[in-house]
């Protein structure tokens, strides 16, 4: 946490005097967990009751003589999150919320926010403080470097050597020897891994890795920011952790500022353990350029206190089917039809709880879900025990049961963008719930989701907001969420049969929607569906017959004052795009066979708005629609160093 938060936030933040009232009563300000790219703040406010209150941010690099726009905080605050089955009901507090985009890595910045509202405001009216964003972190230069070769290496060794992971990182013995642990690596200490296989044999009371009866390798060492523990591959071949079919590989709970870098996880259930909700886990935890291969899951924590890991540039193969589409419904259920039900053998690649997370650049393919924040339930009362500030972009998903990403369980300010998702069963990105916001949902790609559910948003969540995503399919979720915004999006249907292209199910009367393109069904007269309360009410269990339903964007628009700068659009506006088949729903396509790419002069092109740090610097008299801008650098999707032909061309 900031330095500046510490003083009485757990009494200040989104709380105070229950005051009734327009003019705005200052609260306590949060600066959360930097991240690479993005800044994330929260203002906790009482009063304004007529929700006119707003906040104004600028920043600059500090030196930077220029200050610039970001896009003000969201107004939050009032909505009701519930789902009754799980006995969840959470009001959230008033206050404000809201990120600064694509900043510098290691660069510090000045940050002004402005607190105003036309009814006065009382107390800090001005925020001004400095940010550091964090930068991808490396092994401590200083340290020692401790060699380990597999029991079959033969030829010369560097010293000092070790037989086994477990050797060089805590002295570690053989049997019952082997928690005697009295020569434990150092912060600082980096362990090379040399090439070859290291596969534990678990039931050999004298294994020559050291492991346990059941297999799994407990890391429970502290490192420091500055000084990690690195467990690195030496770069003289493929380094090869085989479970050999046990359920945990790596346990790292108790750990402190680990690094695990180029080794591959394979044959197990959980690869990597990091925490477990209200025992303990881990704290700034990085795997990059690694390889999962067979595994039922990726990197897991569920425990609030959890933080700041960077999780980028791997890759991760589960085990689910890789042929054909399939989903996770029960047994006779017609969404699985012929191809029977659905058991899980892979859930997750990537879940997490905690702030400052960043999940960055990854390729995923075949698991029920692909990233995921823990669904976690009512957030504790401190900044640092909630599910803030996480970031999720540039990653490559093809191929899940579930959804592409899930928001679920998160707080403020989660980012996720610029990823790519094709086929994908039942939601392509999820908020289920969100207790707040904002989950930013921008510059995504979804291509091919049979439920017509592009974006899941159950639980009743609260704090959306949707700016520049390609969405190949539908969007025909019904439960009624809050305080949502869209903006230059394009929606794409199929020609599905009997289902529209668009539902808006508001609870609230805060909500948005402009400047979005719109393909609509051919042979559907029910296109547009919209469910919105009057002023001061709410529709959390709407009946039937609140929706109201349009035929074209022209009708929604005069009825209901939205989506005056709204277009409908047809697959022309690409250089070279087909829809998925809805006939075909368990077909699997692949992204080096799709083309996203915007058609210069179509109806797409210059059709948006303007939003600071999320479009700066577009071509044209306006930005596009969509993920991607015309003369913009093509996005790259997943690591650099994969060239696997299911993710890339």
């Amino acid at each position: 946490m900031h330095p500046l938060l510490r003083a009485s936030f757990l009494s200040l933040i989104f709380t105070g005097t229950a005051l009734a009232g327009n003019p705005t009563i200052a609260g306590a300000f949060v600066v959360e967990h930097p991240t690479l790219e993005n800044l994330g703040f929260a203002w906790g406010i009482t009063g304004d009751d007529n929700r006119n209150a707003e906040v104004a941010v600028q920043f600059r690099a500090v030196g930077d003589p220029a200050w610039r726009p970001a896009m003000p905080l969201l107004r939050i605050g009032g909505e009701r999150v519930f789902r009754a089955r799980e006995h969840l009901d959470y009001t959230v507090p008033p206050g404000f919320a809201g990120s600064i985009f694509k900043l510098r890595p290691g660069t510090e910045y000045e940050c002004r926010l402005q607190l105003s509202d036309p009814d006065g405001v009382t107390g800090e009216a001005t925020q001004t403080v400095k940010v550091r964003t964090r930068t991808e972190p490396q092994p401590y230069a200083g340290g020692r470097v401790l060699h380990v070769y597999p029991a079959d290496h033969k030829g010369p060794k560097l010293e000092p050597s070790f037989g086994s992971l477990l050797e060089a990182y805590y002295g570690a013995g053989l049997g019952d020897w082997s928690v005697v642990w009295e020569r434990r690596a150092q912060p600082g200490d980096t362990i090379l891994m040399h090439a070859g296989l290291y596969r534990p044999e678990r039931t050999n009371y004298v294994d020559p890795m050291a492991a346990p009866f059941d297999g799994s390798m407990s890391l429970t060492l502290k490192g420091t920011r500055e000084k990690p523990i690195t467990i690195k591959a030496a770069g003289d071949g493929e380094v090869v952790f085989d479970g050999a079919g046990n359920h945990r590989f790596f346990d790292v709970m108790a750990s402190q500022h680990h690094i695990f870098d180029g080794i591959t996880i394979r044959n197990t259930d959980v690869a990597i353990f990091a925490g477990q909700k209200e025992v303990t886990g881990a704290v700034g935890l990085v795997v990059k350029n690694c390889r999962f291969e067979n595994i039922g899951f990726g990197v897991w924590t569920e425990y609030a206190g959890s933080s700041d890991f960077y999780i980028a540039d791997n890759l991760f193969i589960g085990r689910e089917d890789r042929f054909r589409l399939i989903g996770w419904a029960a047994a006779g259920s017609p969404a699985v039809g012929a191809y029977g039900s659905h058991l899980l053998t892979s859930y997750y690649a990537i879940k997490v709880y905690g702030p400052g997370h960043v999940i960055a650049r990854n390729a995923i393919a075949y698991f029920h879900d692909a990233i995921g924040i823990s669904t976690y339930g009512t957030p504790e009362q401190d900044p640092e025990r909630q599910a803030s500030s996480i970031d999720i972009y540039g990653n490559d998903i093809h191929l899940v049961n579930d959804n592409f990403v899930e928001t679920d369980g998160g707080v403020h300010n989660l980012r996720v963008y610029e990823n790519r998702g094709i086929n994908v069963s039942q939601g392509g990105y999820s908020a289920q719930p969100v207790f707040g916001g904002p989950a930013y949902f921008i510059r995504n790609i979804l291509y091919h989701v049979p439920s017509g559910v592009a974006f899941k948003f159950l639980g009743k969540p609260a704090g959306l907001v949707l700016y520049h995503n390609t969405i190949i399919g539908e969007q025909v979720s019904r439960d009624p969420y809050s305080n949502a915004h869209f903006r230059n999006n394009l929606f794409l249907g199929r020609d599905t049969a009997g289902r529209g292209i668009m539902m808006w199910p508001f609870a609230t009367d805060t909500f948005s929607t402009d400047y979005n393109g719109y393909r609509p069904n051919r042979g559907v007269k029910e296109q547009y569906q919209w469910l919105a309360p009057a002023k001061g009410a709410t529709m959390y269990n709407a009946k039937p017959g609140d929706w109201k339903t349009f035929a074209t964007l022209a009708e929604l628009r005069a009825a209901t004052g939205q989506e005056t700068h709204g277009v409908e659009i047809d697959y022309d506006i690409f250089e070279q795009l087909a829809p998925p088949n809805p006939a075909e729903r368990h077909r699997v396509y692949h992204a080096m066979d799709l083309n996203f790419r915007l058609k210069p002069g179509s109806q797409a092109v210059d059709a948006g708005v303007a939003i600071p740090t999320v479009n700066d610097g577009f071509t044209g008299r306006a930005p596009d629609l969509g993920a991607n801008e015309i003369g913009a650098p093509e996005t790259r999707y997943g690591p650099t160093w994969l060239t696997w032909t299911p993710f890339y061309r």
